[in-house]
């Protein structure tokens, strides 16, 4: 039986903004405090893990093709965003949450072991990060949709800023420190820090298994559950351009900072594994305070303009990122992507969720982990692109084609600029 949510905190109310008030969402929700706390160490393990795993793979090839297949394999898993969505629609949210973390856990200790042995093959790297990967992307959906039901509409902005500053902060740690680590003591070592992060998220998530609504829909077959969830979503005309964009950042940037930065910090720029580290505790600490901007905003106005405008900024700052050879410009223009990148990363979410009935909530998140599962796709064309005409010259015209995509898609659908998500009355 689940238990219902605690009502909001005074003070955590859409329509007060303020950090004070965003907050308040952390200080006096028990519950939605234990997922925060575990997204914080589910994400540290996350950032550790792929800077690890990327590195060893650039180490065992310096290859961008062969590293754009490690992380093709590592997000291969989001393919089955559809079905996790259909799943977190009809079983117990947080029990799925356990069971994903139990298995990253256990699958990158076989992992660790294998590096400590000296047992770990780049075909070994590229297993184990498909492993892994099986763990993070089809959990999404019941990791999102549960934030609703644990704070509320009102507060569902707030709450997912405070979600993304959980992803940005472990971004500021888990990065530097696996570069830290890798220079000081070996790889093998992050790893084992990586799967300590794992642990500590699920242990967080075992008081919670009295929460995560079940979504009861007859005897539906799963094929039927995420067939309908296709027909309702797609009548949708927001729901299908917040969709679009994702599809559209997923497809031309998000594989550059997912796979290219080792080839960035080694070939643009000159670092080794710590400069790489440092380079994404930039981006970390850019997105940080984004996501604390939009947390103390609360529920605030025309929250589709500021995902799509915010989203074109974005992709302006990797366009000069691309350009730069000077390496305190790039420290300081990876703080400017991380910064924009909060109101892409947070209102994605916010927006979808609030553009469609609770009925298919998870089926709607599950077709957004489809979208950015176009991932694992678009890396292997850009990396092959990116070994004819280099990766700078393959980021930067990568930039221009979304910002040029941002602004049809607003010419189309102006709805969207104006959407502000409040229930009328």
């Amino acid at each position: 039986m689940t238990s219902a949510p605690p009502a909001a905190p005074a003070g955590a109310a859409g329509g007060r903004p303020g950090l004070r008030a965003a907050l308040a969402s952390l200080r006096g929700n028990r519950p939605f405090r234990r997922l925060w706390l575990s997204n914080v160490f589910f994400f540290g393990g996350v950032w550790t893990q792929s800077l690890v795993l990327g590195w060893l793979a650039f180490e065992a090839t310096h290859s961008e093709f062969l590293v754009a297949v490690f992380t093709a394999a590592r997000l291969a898993p989001m393919f089955l965003g559809p079905v996790a969505g259909a799943f977190a629609d009809r079983h117990n949210r947080v029990r799925l949450l356990i069971v994903a973390c139990g298995w990253a856990t256990g699958a990158l200790a076989v992992v660790a072991s294998l590096a400590t042995a000296g047992l770990l093959p780049y075909w070994g790297v590229v297993a184990g990060g498909l492993a892994i990967g099986f763990a993070q992307s089809p959990s999404q959906p019941a990791r999102a949709s549960l934030v609703l039901e644990l704070v509320g509409r009102e507060n569902l902005s707030t709450a997912n800023a405070l979600n993304s500053m959980a992803m940005n902060m472990t971004q500021v740690i888990g990065p530097g420190l696996g570069g830290a680590l890798i220079a000081a003591i070996g790889a093998p070592a992050a790893l084992w820090v990586s799967t300590a992060w794992y642990g500590a998220s699920l242990l967080l998530l075992l008081p919670l298994r009295g929460y995560g609504t079940v979504v009861r829909d007859g005897a539906q077959s799963v094929s039927a559950m995420v067939a309908g969830g296709f027909r309702s979503i797609g009548r949708n005309r927001l729901a299908v351009a917040v969709l679009l964009v994702t599809l559209a950042a997923n497809t031309l940037l998000w594989p550059v900072y997912q796979s290219f930065m080792p080839v960035f910090a080694d070939e643009s720029l000159g670092l080794d594994a710590a400069g790489l580290g440092a380079l994404l505790t930039c981006c970390g600490v850019g997105g940080l305070v984004g996501s604390l901007v939009i947390a103390g905003l609360g529920d605030f106005r025309y929250k589709g303009g500021v995902f799509v405008v915010g989203t074109a900024v974005w992709a302006g700052f990797w366009a000069l990122f691309a350009l730069s050879r000077s390496v305190p410009l790039s420290l300081v223009l990876m703080a400017l992507v991380g910064l924009s990148s909060a109101a892409f990363g947070v209102l994605q979410t916010t927006l979808l969720l609030m553009t469609t009935e609770p009925s298919v909530h998870g089926r709607a998140l599950g077709l957004q982990e489809l979208a950015i599962g176009i991932m694992p796709v678009a890396t292997l064309v850009l990396g092959a692109i990116a070994e004819e005409s280099g990766v700078a010259r393959t980021v930067f015209g990568a930039a221009l084609v979304l910002i040029a995509a941002l602004a049809v898609l607003a010419a189309r659908v102006p709805a969207l600029l104006v959407f502000s998500g409040r229930k009328p009355g």
